[in-house]
């Protein structure tokens, strides 16, 4: 069966759930939940009582303890070998106790993954839902769309653990910043701005995580955060990220690369964090303990455990050669504060650090029992799974019409509108008879679900999308992505012919992926010339969609009169074409707003990957990065996107002043201040409100994403600007609605300092709406 014609079909073909569990176990399908085959010894889940009774006199399968009683009680109960297998991702059994072999390695990025042994695809489940990547999602700057595509994924996972198909731990989000357009993993992120990578953090991790019971203490499965921290480099000129020392500034890393990993943990309460390859500052993340135990465990008080990209110990040792020997890696990676080793060294190399006395047997306890925390809240010794919370979810749960029309409409919500000549766009599906659809990226499949994927639903390729609206014809125009040779004939044969043309070009994983930094931000190979070739050629409009995860240097396309309107669609799922068919023909209203800053070629030639500086130095000529600090030219800017409806925007409420109550013996009474601590004791709960009124004017109903963002006075290298809030907001077409921003004035008009402190400056602050600029004083 042909991918594009691949649908998950539930019952009446599989037996009723009870059934199908039951089988599922019996036979072993999972190697992560169930021995293998014929193997008795293992048990099938974790406290089997009916199966085994003398389990029930064991605290650690007794659910009216304590979480902490009952991983106290287990710990006590192991050898010091069978602790450590539980330092390591594929953890054994331990027969004697009733415990099975469980898989930690699981991925969920955008939807249920068979990336890592934890989860796999089968004719019981032969797919799932495959959101657009998360690029693209956070495109739609929708909180509530975030949480909701990361219960789907939980719901659909909870339904494959059941059928031995998944575990219960995954390794996702990417929370990292995209700060170099190169990265060939920007694609998994949410953009270039805190504020926007700490909202989808927080608010995905908790769509994975939130029980249906409300208990706080319970996991519907456990998420974990990527890559800790300051890790936004593959493989670029020969610097690869086994061996790359991220020289970062206490300042930087303060206000760019840690709030998404702060919110992970403070506000979405995530249940595990990985720490990364890179070393930072000299020290390997994974064997930094004031990263580790100091900032996640000590500062943000994870409930979890904290487990190591894989092989990251392994390549501290023989990669970085960070320590001499092996079991001095051990040491220094679990004191630190690291709890599970993704890979076997661990496995390999604990014993002989206890033996030679660089760590304690009581210190090897303490890292798996925040392993061991984290499988009670899942449940994972709570007995037999079917009599559980989710005990009921099983095939007929996963791809459904429900999720897959959320991975349709989160594809709508995330395309972006970058130039709309003359109206042009929408469409009109009586008036186009006949369109031509070029390009590489035209007729793909895999493409659209980018990395970190799974086995789809099914497809709806763009080609399908727009068939399925008006008659096409297709020309692929290369033979592929890398388009060494443009076949321009054909393609020019078909556009002339054409009521109009749609150029669907871009990247794939062969130009941007994990491993794979991009060498310029230029279309690849000669996709431009086929571009320009065809928009010449044409007889009627030309629209140019941009399937990628970074942005491009598409300045040509933008000047050129020929080409009347540029979509980004980013990698849009399971469903993206049928969403790139609703937007063009004007079944929906386009919203999405670029979530990372689109560079000219002659940024890459300035910038080295490698230097982490997110300032610019006016001394050297560097420019910056990101909107926030990034002072040259930009194709198209961090936030830039049309819609069909003219949306307006007006101040209703603002400050005109902040006055800061200090007591009254502080020094600042006494003596000229530019600025306070942030935490000064006046600076509780002084919050104030801002209200918007937003009016559609014109005659489409939509979405719209509204922005507020603020520029401190300059001080401390602050940001140009940065982003407080936005709301995605429904405007029926001729009306309005009040949208109401809360600011906490010491928390979120403060920046950080050159060493890492957070400062209010005084003096004249500016807010940013639209096209709205509105000023008001900070003073003490």
């Amino acid at each position: 069966m042909s991918p594009s014609s691949f649908k998950l079909s539930v019952s009446p073909v599989f037996p009723c759930f009870s059934q199908l569990f039951f089988i599922a176990l019996t036979l072993a399908v999972s190697l992560q939940i169930c021995p293998a085959f014929g193997q008795s010894t293992s048990p099938v889940f974790a406290c089997d009582v009916a199966r085994n009774p003398s389990l029930g006199g064991l605290g650690f399968c007794n659910t009216s303890m304590g979480i902490n009683e009952r991983v106290a009680d287990l710990v006590g109960r192991l050898t010091l070998e069978e602790k450590i297998g539980f330092l390591v991702n594929s953890a054994g059994a331990v027969s004697r106790l009733g415990i099975p072999k469980y898989e930690w390695w699981s991925e969920a990025l955008h939807g249920v993954s068979y990336v890592g042994p934890g989860t796999r695809f089968s004719s019981v489940v032969p797919g799932a839902t495959s959101f657009p990547q998360v690029i693209t999602t956070a495109a739609s700057f929708n909180t509530s769309l975030f949480e909701a595509i990361g219960k789907v994924v939980s719901t659909e996972a909870r339904a494959m653990y059941n059928v031995g198909l998944a575990g219960l731990t995954y390794w996702s989000p990417n929370v990292n910043i995209f700060r170099d357009p190169r990265w060939g993993r920007g694609q998994e992120t949410p953009g270039e701005d805190p504020l926007l990578s700490s909202k989808y953090a927080s608010n995905y991790v908790q769509g994975l995580q939130r029980s249906k019971d409300g208990d706080p203490n319970k996991l519907k499965v456990a998420a974990c955060c990527k890559h800790y921290t300051a890790y936004d480099l593959d493989n670029w000129q020969g610097v690869d990220r086994y061996h790359f020392n991220a020289v970062v500034s206490k300042q930087d890393l303060d206000d760019t690369f840690q709030p998404p990993f702060k919110s992970c943990v403070v506000d979405g309460n995530v249940a595990s964090v990985m720490c990364s390859y890179n070393q930072v500052n000299g020290k390997p993340t994974c064997a930094n303990p004031d990263l580790l135990a100091g900032v996640i465990r000590g500062d943000w008080k994870l409930n979890g455990y904290i487990v190591s990209d894989c092989d990251s110990v392994d390549v501290l040792y023989n990669s970085q050669h960070y320590t001499k020997t092996p079991e001095q890696a051990v040491a220094v990676t679990i004191l630190a504060g690291l709890n599970l080793d993704c890979g076997s060294f661990l496995g390999q190399h604990t014993e002989a650090a206890v033996k030679g006395g660089l760590i304690k047997e009581s210190n090897i306890d303490t890292a798996i029992s925040y392993n061991f925390a984290t499988l009670m809240r899942l449940g994972f010794f709570d007995g037999d799974p079917s009599k559980q919370l989710y005990g009921k979810l099983g095939p007929k749960d996963v791809c459904t019409t429900e999720h897959q029309e959320l991975a349709r409409e989160a594809a709508r919500q995330g395309i972006v509108l970058l130039k709309n000549e003359a109206g042009t766009l929408p469409l009109s599906a009586h008036k186009i008879q006949s369109l031509a659809v070029i390009g590489p990226n035209a007729n793909v499949t895999k493409t659209m679900i980018g990395n970190y994927e799974g086995t789809p639903c099914k497809y709806t390729t763009p080609l399908q999308g727009l068939t399925a609206c008006t008659s096409t014809n297709y020309q692929a125009g290369c033979p592929n992505v890398a388009c060494n040779i443009a076949q321009l004939d054909d393609a020019k044969k078909v556009a002339a012919a054409a009521d109009a043309t749609v150029l669907i070009m871009g990247a794939d994983q062969s130009i941007e992926a994990e491993g794979h930094d991009r060498v310029n931000l230029l279309l690849p190979g000669q996709q431009q010339l086929l571009v320009t070739e065809v928009a010449n050629a044409s007889r009627g409009p030309v629209i140019l969609v941009i399937m990628s995860g970074g942005g491009m240097d598409i300045s040509f396309a933008k000047a050129d009169d020929k080409i009347s309107s540029i979509l980004w669609v980013g990698y849009p799922g399971e469903a993206g074409g049928a969403a790139l068919a609703d937007i063009i023909f004007g079944s929906y209203n386009p919203s999405g707003r670029l979530p990372m800053t689109w560079y000219p070629e002659s940024y890459v030639d300035k910038v080295p990957m490698t230097n982490m500086n997110m300032r610019p130095d006016p001394s050297t000529g560097y420019p910056g990065r990101t909107y926030r600090f990034y002072t040259g030219e930009t194709v198209y800017s961090f936030g830039d996107g049309l819609s069909y409806s003219e949306t307006n925007h007006h101040l209703v409420q603002a400050p005109n002043q902040v006055s800061i109550p200090l007591g009254e013996g502080h020094p600042c009474h006494a003596s000229s201040c530019s600025s306070l601590d942030a935490l000064v004791e006046g600076c509780r709960d002084l919050t104030f409100d801002i209200h918007l009124r937003v009016q559609n004017n014109g005659s489409i109903d939509g979405k719209e994403t509204v922005f507020l963002f603020y520029s401190p006075p300059p001080l401390h290298n602050a940001p140009l600007k940065h982003l407080l809030g936005f709301e995605k907001v429904l405007l029926a077409a001729k009306s309005e609605t009040l949208v109401k921003f809360k600011v906490d004035a010491c928390k979120d008009l403060s920046v950080v300092d050159e060493l890492g402190n957070r400062k209010i400056a005084l003096g004249i602050h500016q807010l940013h709406i639209g096209k709205l600029k509105h000023s008001f004083s900070v003073r003490i």
